[in-house]
């Protein structure tokens, strides 16, 4: 089983056995925490040799020697999961030197995984575009550039649903602007830039992975005829909110 197929099976695997635990109407807590534990011995037995960067483990600094690092979130999304809505997901994701170069997110509750080795064609763009934000608190830089470029906001859970809608064609564009770390964004990046689209920080540099501190402040990912347009807007408003 080669790299993209591990971690399309682990995120299928913890996906099945949180929908079990989601069937008992336990909570985000004993997820977060069965999951954890199936995806870390999953990747211990397969790949021994190899990191593991997980939100629900301790941060062990022997990853920032390691060339590849697998960096997993079980739960993305533990109030979805709670509210039995459907836009939480799995994260299992492999950085290699830094780069997000393996990624799948399994949407559990919609019956899906998606992998960055089998990526769906994109679908035919929406006029005005879609743009993701968050249900709960949406920044206002994202506010304003979605008045600026003429988006229509939708709000939705986690930020791997957020990235898999953009990916299956439900949004054209998902801009965060309120602070996540390397397990929420990097397995949805991997499977984003696998089908084509643009995933950058909100300053249009790439996002480099197995950095010392998991903060990732920032991120878009859209379809890319819409990336300069939505990177100038942000400039444009960070400018003059200074």
């Amino acid at each position: 089983m080669n790299d993209a197929q591990l971690a399309h099976a682990i995120a299928e695997e913890a996906g099945a056995l949180l929908l079990r635990i989601q069937g008992e109407c336990a909570g985000g807590a004993r997820g977060d925490a069965e999951a954890n534990a199936l995806i870390l011995d999953r990747l211990r037995a397969a790949r021994p040799d190899d990191a593991i960067l997980s939100e629900e483990s301790a941060d062990d600094p022997v990853r920032l020697g390691r060339s590849r690092v697998w960096i997993i979130d079980p739960l993305d999304g533990t109030r979805e999961f709670a509210e039995r809505r459907e836009d939480w997901a799995v994260h299992v994701a492999l950085a290699i030197d830094g780069e997000p170069a393996v990624g799948a997110v399994a949407l559990p509750r919609l019956g899906l995984t998606l992998a960055s080795d089998t990526p769906p064609a994109l679908a035919t763009p929406q006029q005005p575009p879609r743009m993701l934000v968050s249900r709960t608190r949406a920044s206002q830089l994202c506010a304003e550039v979605g008045s600026s470029i003429g988006a229509v906001h939708v709000g939705m859970g986690s930020a791997g649903a957020k990235a898999m809608a953009v990916v299956r064609g439900e949004a054209e564009i998902y801009l965060h602007s309120g602070g996540q770390h390397q397990w929420d964004n990097c397995a949805p990046v991997a499977v984003a830039l696998a089908a084509g689209l643009h995933a950058s920080r909100i300053d249009g540099a790439p996002i480099v992975y197995n950095q010392a501190s998991t903060s990732v402040p920032d991120l878009l990912i859209c379809r890319r005829e819409w990336a300069e347009p939505v990177l100038a807007a942000v400039a444009d408003c960070n400018r003059l909110d200074r």
